[in-house]
């Protein structure tokens, strides 16, 4: 059975923690993750980029030299795409980059990462968070115990806390996230991800 540190609500460790089979036990199917990523990159794209095309260019109404006896090749206006200040050949233009994948693979990319990140010990249970208004220093003197401060860390709750999100918001690379949006992305993103106990049931009623 996968485990994990467990920590109390202060930081000082409290033994281990079994991790459900359901979620962070079995193969890695690592195409999956990676199609995930490049799902949730791409769906994060705006899509207005945009460029000016000949006929979008202000001017250019007159003729710029007369058709023959110049030597030059015959123009019709100084926006044409061979003249500096002219129209963009082939330039983007707003598109939708978004992109889908069923399920049952993101499923499958989720509890893949979640595998990955359980059997490098990156996964630390803490059996809760209690704070009466946002405290950033309680929180990071946690996190700190726990080593999990200084790097990419995701702290995953069981339901929202405004306390919790503001305790975390000027913690550099700490993010909060709840544990039934939790995405692929997020436990790829993260080098450490700190689940409170009650989440971890919830993931598991979720995602199992």
């Amino acid at each position: 059975m996968a485990t994990a540190n467990c920590y109390e609500k202060d930081g000082t460790q409290a033994g281990t923690f079994d991790l459900p089979a359901s979620l962070f036990e079995g193969t890695i199917n690592e195409h999956a993750v990676h199609s995930a990523v490049v799902v949730y990159g791409a769906n994060q794209r705006q899509g207005n980029a945009a460029t000016k095309e000949r006929s979008d260019v202000r001017g250019g109404g007159r003729k710029p030299y007369r058709q023959k006896g110049t030597g030059r090749a015959r123009a019709g206006t100084i926006r044409s795409p061979i003249f500096r200040g002219g129209g963009t050949v082939f330039g983007p233009h707003p598109r939708d980059y978004t992109k889908k994948l069923t399920k049952k693979t993101k499923r499958i990319a989720l509890r893949s990462a979640l595998i990955s990140r359980a059997n490098d010990g990156d996964i630390l249970v803490v059996k809760g968070f209690e704070f009466a208004e946002p405290k950033t220093k309680v929180l990071a003197s946690t996190l700190k115990k726990m080593d999990a401060l200084g790097t990419k860390t995701l702290v995953v709750i069981d339901k929202s806390d405004s306390n919790t999100v503001k305790s975390a918001r000027n913690i550099p690379d700490v993010r909060v996230t709840l544990a039934d949006s939790v995405s692929t992305y997020d436990v790829v993103w993260a080098e450490k991800i700190v689940i409170t106990s009650d989440a971890v049931k919830k993931m598991e009623e979720v995602f199992a």
